[in-house]
């Protein structure tokens, strides 16, 4: 399970450590549509809605599928440009410039990966060219709200007209808000960018990578990068280069793009640190697994309390031994019991911290 992204025959210079004002404007805009992803926001979207005027307000709501779900690779244009090589803009008109320059086919394909779901990830005809998936995008567009639908239809009717709109949508979105909060930000992710800059030079691609996000790992020997994701996609540099691209509003989501035909980005969160090993989605799904039933339930109830050994265990529940090691067996593999010899008994006993980060680990799994 997760996103791969292939780099065989990446050559180092090839990866680059940028920030992107258009990046982190999309993940602004999806902060103030899902606050409740973005705790550690709450001051800042609260201050931004506040102040903001009401016909803004008002156009953010046309089109906050391109942002609400995480943001749309539009808001990366850069990976999209061809030559698969091209770097972020330094200003947001340099980035909006680079939005231009993205064929309509790409601007329609990308502008419908949260409104209609289409297929992601895959070479072939996208709905201006194709009748069918035409079809199917207002379909799809239909059954998830007037508003899309409007979209939908004035995006495949006509792209330019849409394309416009969004870039004034943008520049009033900086003028409004967003300009103070770049030049707040673009030091600390300047900072950061030098940071994974000096680790790529001076000690390789797998330690930036593992200053990254401890879900990220290279295996060098098979030239894969993998980022421990719910989701699954696979990818590759292949000609192209590869983007490390940091956010300071983002955090807990750690993005790849990994759109066909377009140049990989890692898109990660900096600021505050991420536990020392968080569990992998695999991990998260064995403990709630291992938790859901209803004999270890029970015995849970007891190994939170004190430690126990199998025996007492096995008394109390009124089961036999072997019953009572096969469920230890289950917890124990996840990681939610430790155990400890005294004398000639082995204890057990439920490892509270792990449980009671259960649900805050949940969270970051499903929205990493």
């Amino acid at each position: 399970m997760g996103v791969s992204i292939d780099i065989a025959g990446l050559r180092p210079e090839r990866v680059a450590v940028v920030p992107s004002p258009l990046a982190e404007l999309g993940m602004a805009l999806h902060a103030l549509s899902e606050p409740s992803h973005h705790p550690g926001l709450q001051g800042w979207v609260t201050g931004v809605t506040a102040r903001l005027d009401p016909h803004l307000a008002d156009r953010m709501c046309e089109a906050d599928f391109l942002w609400r779900t995480t943001f749309s690779d539009l808001f990366l244009p850069s990976a999209g440009t061809p030559g698969r090589g091209t770097l972020p803009g330094g200003t947001l008109a340099e980035e909006l410039d680079l939005l231009d320059k993205l064929s309509d086919e790409q601007f329609v394909d990308a502008a419908l990966e949260f409104t209609c779901a289409l297929p992601y990830g895959l070479p072939g005809a996208g709905p201006l060219a194709d009748e069918g998936l035409r079809r199917r995008s207002l379909e799809l567009a239909a059954a998830r709200g007037p508003r899309q639908v409007l979209f939908t239809e004035r995006l495949l009717a006509d792209p330019p007209r849409i394309r416009d709109w969004l870039r004034q949508f943008l520049q009033d979105c900086d003028d409004a808000f967003f300009a103070g909060t770049w030049s707040r930000l673009r030091r600390q992710l300047a900072a950061d960018t030098r940071l994974k800059t000096d680790l790529l030079r001076h000690r390789g691609l797998a330690e930036a990578l593992a200053s990254v996000s401890p879900a990220v790992t290279l295996d060098e020997a098979a030239g894969l990068i993998t980022v421990d994701k719910l989701g699954e996609g696979r990818t590759a540099t292949g000609d192209g280069g590869l983007l490390l691209i940091p956010t300071s509003l983002g955090r807990p989501h750690l993005m790849v793009l990994h759109r066909h035909g377009w140049q990989p980005v890692l898109h990660y969160p900096v600021g505050s640190p991420e536990p020392a090993a968080p569990p992998t989605v695999d991990q998260l799904a064995l403990r709630m697994t291992a938790l859901s039933h209803p004999v270890r339930m029970r015995m849970c109830r007891h190994l939170a309390r004190s430690a126990y050994t199998t025996s007492e265990l096995a008394q109390v529940h009124g089961m036999t031994a072997p019953e009572i090691s096969r469920h230890l067996s289950v917890l124990k593999k996840a990681g939610l019991i430790s155990t400890r010899r005294r004398g000639r008994y082995v204890l057990h006993q439920l490892d509270v911290t792990v449980v009671a980060r259960l649900g805050s680990d949940f969270l970051e799994g499903i929205l990493r």
